[in-house]
């Protein structure tokens, strides 16, 4: 994949939205620019996950073309919470975490969203790399500011599984369930992921940035690049949810769930947590920084969100750090 799509694709791009076909001589009038610019600017968006036909005498037809993202729509469904949200939307960006961060310490507001249509370098939790392409996906980040400290943040990560959870019942997506300590998981593999990263001191004021990345849809060609079982909401629900509305939802559910962490933290999530977690009372193996594994029992998690296992040691928690969890099967 490309590192980078240029200013002038999505322009095209957003011209071909109605899915039918705009000849090369009519698309360079409206922005002005030759054929071959138009021809180089479509060039490689296949990669990005998109299906696009050129047709000698017709011009250019984007199949299924993406539902582009408007802060308009994104606000309107959000109703009375729009005033906690500020929404900005980006066609391409590294990160939307790392861009979210450099504003959070220049004093960028609680509610703060940026969502970006195009990722050139998501990052999920252990330095892994978040593969999406151009409409198949739906990557944003959330700033919220806490009262509090660092230190009174556990188990954030796991709240913010809940509001997920709780989006995906709301739209009437079943067969997903939690995995320790922040993925979604659909029945073939990972669904959603969710990335935690707070700044501020241990004692208080902090921030959190919270980036969740979930699969709409997955062409074959992205798959390949994945180096994990994966599934999509496209396989989970007869109808995928329009790309504005299930960002409405998300962020709906993420305000509710932020409200109840800071009033009560992780402690009142727990309980549903559990009721999400699809390793509960299974066989699991720990897979340490160290190299070594541990195995044991899922037994649910602690009220700062540490995992909770049964081992033949007796019982022992774990915090998330750099510890991964897989299930015996």
């Amino acid at each position: 994949m490309t590192d980078t799509i240029k200013p002038l694709t999505f322009t095209l791009l957003r011209l071909l939205a109605d899915g039918e076909f705009h000849s090369g001589e009519a698309l360079a009038q409206q922005i002005g620019m030759s054929r071959a610019s138009v021809n180089n600017a479509l060039q490689g968006v296949e990669a990005h996950g998109l299906t696009l036909y050129s047709v000698r005498g017709r011009g250019y037809r984007l199949v299924d073309p993406p539902q582009w993202l408007d802060v308009a729509r994104i606000t309107a469904y959000l109703g009375k919470l729009r005033k906690d949200f500020h929404i900005e939307i980006l066609d391409a960006a590294t990160s939307s975490n790392t861009l979210l961060l450099k504003r959070a310490a220049q004093d960028a507001p609680c509610g703060s969203v940026l969502a970006v249509e195009w990722q050139g370098g998501g990052r999920g939790r252990l330095g892994r790399t978040w593969y999406s392409g151009l409409g198949n996906a739906l990557t944003f980040s959330v700033l919220w500011r806490f009262a509090c400290g660092l230190s009174a943040l556990s188990g954030l990560s796991l709240a913010a599984g809940v509001a997920v959870m709780r989006a995906l019942h709301a739209l009437g997506v079943e067969g997903a369930c939690l995995k320790w300590p922040n993925d979604v998981l659909g029945a073939h593999g990972k669904l959603a992921g969710i990335l935690i990263e707070a700044q501020g001191d241990m004692l208080g004021p902090s921030a959190v940035v919270i980036g969740i990345g979930l699969n709409l849809s997955l062409p074959r060609t992205l798959r390949q690049q994945i180096g994990q079982p994966v599934t999509t909401l496209a396989e989970m629900t007869d109808k995928v949810p329009e790309r504005n509305y299930l960002l409405a939802v998300l962020l709906r559910e993420l305000h509710g769930v932020l409200r109840e962490f800071e009033a009560h933290g992780f402690a009142a999530l727990r309980e549903e947590w559990t009721r999400y977690h699809g390793a509960q009372d299974q066989p699991v193996q720990l897979l340490m920084p160290d190299g070594s594994r541990v195995e044991g029992i899922a037994r649910g998690v602690a009220e700062d969100g540490a995992l909770e296992l049964e081992t033949k040691q007796g019982a022992r928690r774990f915090n998330a750090g750099e510890v991964s969890l897989r299930s015996i099967l």
